[in-house]
């Protein structure tokens, strides 16, 4: 019986996961220190509107939306690798990640709710939740519509 010699199509190791690579964590850390300063410049400048936490609830929807943008064309423009994780680690989980702020989302909800505005609550908490999904459905789809355009270009 012969024997087969399984070394010739076998892989060479994977390097290490990117979340153990000190460069993509850096890239991780600068972008969510951006992220959170935009975050904080925008709940400086735009007030609350009654008691409705106006900055918060705009953040989250705007994240929502260029994350779908973000992750849809990365993904129809190629394999995650290279430049593409990059920029998915930096843009998509650093700076949308330190922009966007679901424990505020929390904090603001259970507020209202102590403060007895029962109804501001839930709209606001159930607003942000419906609203972020719809608004990372548009943002997938102009992702979709920009990563065929790049398509078609090359």
């Amino acid at each position: 019986m012969a024997q087969v010699d399984c070394s010739a199509g076998a892989r060479a190791p994977h390097p290490r996961p990117a979340h153990r690579q000190w460069r993509y964590v850096g890239l991780v850390a600068a972008g969510g220190a951006l992220g959170t300063s935009l975050r904080a410049a925008v709940t400086l400048l735009v007030p609350e509107v009654d008691v409705f936490p106006v900055a918060t609830f705009g953040v989250n929807l705007v994240g929502a939306f260029v994350l779908g943008v973000v992750l849809e064309a990365l993904a129809r423009s190629g394999p995650d690798e290279g430049p593409r994780l990059g920029v998915r680690l930096f843009v998509g989980t650093g700076v949308l990640g330190g922009f966007t702020t679901y424990s505020a989302l929390a904090t603001a909800t259970a507020e209202l709710t102590s403060a007895g505005s029962t109804w501001w609550a839930m709209a606001y908490g159930l607003g942000t939740v419906l609203l972020g999904a719809v608004a990372s459905v548009g943002g997938i789809a102009l992702g979709g519509l920009i990563g065929r355009r790049r398509g078609a270009a090359s």
